[in-house]
């Protein structure tokens, strides 16, 4: 913990030293902000779902939010809107970049803050704009790449309009983009409320929401996104709250969304290849395969110490996935050994064992992992 504070406190005086520097206006040309000691890259950006995000809906009008007990049981600043006990997948990540400090919201990120990264990740967001209605307010993909485009403008104040050195800097940075579960969630496969089903066939589907996608990471690029980290669809037909309704003869999971989302996943790879191979000029993608990383973690459960791969920890019903987790329900004793945490989202330990995977290992990273691509 020391280490930490003697970190953050060398951070903050960094940055306190460069503002006031700008400030003063005397400098005659733009100077690069310092990277701690450690930290690998210079600044984290972070677009996403509820998978990732960290606080962005706390304050507005919606049934997709976490900050209340018993989400952050284990994390040091308790329920802070993260869907999970402990630290999320970015979390561990940018522990394993070197970050001393966690990557703030974009809703709480102000001035300087937003040099180091911020995320925009919001619960129930997808690709189309309509997913995730259902259950209230959100930040849809589109809105998160607009926010970054509003931060690329305020940062263009702290380098003083220098375009160049402003896309240097984000050039060494590293992006990541996690969406389109809810597009299959809260859209496709819920008829009830969506019209997406009998409009498209699952390939069809597919088809429109890559090109949606296509579209929304190139304009990240266009603002000097280079080093870019997106993410598979994970195996949502296994899933505590697909489990607790679906009743098949030959499978545990729902098949029928997991096939769907394998049509996404293999479209999206192809993507990853045509961004790297000259459709993107001097960007470097890494597709980070989260389908086959939950279907391992679930398969070979006991292996990475979890006991229980089927139930929520914390939840309603059957497989404690019929209703998520509700204030001040008490969750399951011991988390470390459950894969899910609730109907939906992991364990902080399943987060952290992805983040590990995938950054010093190829084993679900195409075509390099994250380690790799941030000493690009």
């Amino acid at each position: 913990m020391k280490h930490l504070r003697d970190m953050t406190l060398t951070f903050t005086l960094t940055w306190i030293f460069w503002l006031s520097l700008i400030s003063g206006r005397c400098l005659s040309q733009v100077v690069q902000p310092r990277v701690p000691p450690g930290q690998q890259v210079p600044c984290f950006y972070i677009f996403g779902d509820s998978l990732v995000d960290n606080g962005n809906n706390n304050g507005i009008l919606t049934l997709a939010r976490a900050n209340y007990r018993p989400y952050g049981i284990d994390f040091p600043g308790g329920a802070t809107g993260r869907f999970t006990n402990g630290r999320t997948y970015v979390d561990a990540l940018a522990q394993l970049l070197g970050f001393p400090t966690y990557i703030a919201p974009y809703s709480r990120a102000r001035g300087l803050e937003l040099l180091r990264g911020a995320n925009y990740a919001s619960g129930a967001a997808g690709i189309r704009e309509e997913t995730g209605s259902n259950l209230g307010a959100h930040t849809s993909l589109n809105e998160q790449v607009a926010n970054f485009g509003n931060t690329v403008q305020q940062l263009r104040r702290f380098f003083r309009g220098d375009n160049e050195s402003l896309n240097s800097y984000l050039n060494k940075c590293l992006f990541f983009s996690g969406m389109g579960s809810n597009d299959y969630l809260n859209n496709y496969f819920m008829s009830d409320f969506y019209s997406t089903s009998s409009d498209y066939t699952v390939k069809a589907f597919a088809t429109v929401l890559l090109q949606d996608y296509s579209r929304q990471l190139s304009q990240l690029y266009s603002l000097g996104a280079r080093k870019v980290m997106v993410t598979a669809v994970g195996q949502i037909g296994c899933i505590p709250y697909q489990l607790a309704r679906f009743h098949g003869n030959n499978s545990r999971c729902n098949e029928k969304i997991n096939n769907a989302i394998s049509l996404f996943n293999s479209g999206l790879k192809k993507m990853v290849q045509n961004f790297n191979g000259g459709q993107l000029p001097g960007a470097k993608f890494v597709y980070l395969d989260f389908y086959e990383s939950s279907q391992d973690l679930s398969s070979n459960g006991t292996s990475y110490g979890f006991d229980v791969i089927d139930k929520g920890c914390c939840g309603v019903g059957r497989n404690n996935g019929q209703i998520t987790c509700l204030p001040l329900q008490q969750p399951c004793e011991n988390r470390q050994k459950y894969l899910f945490w609730d109907a939906f989202h992991p364990t902080e330990l399943a987060n952290i064992l992805l983040a590990k995977a995938t950054y010093s290992s190829q084993s679900y990273t195409y075509p390099i992992n994250i380690q790799q691509l941030a000493m690009l």
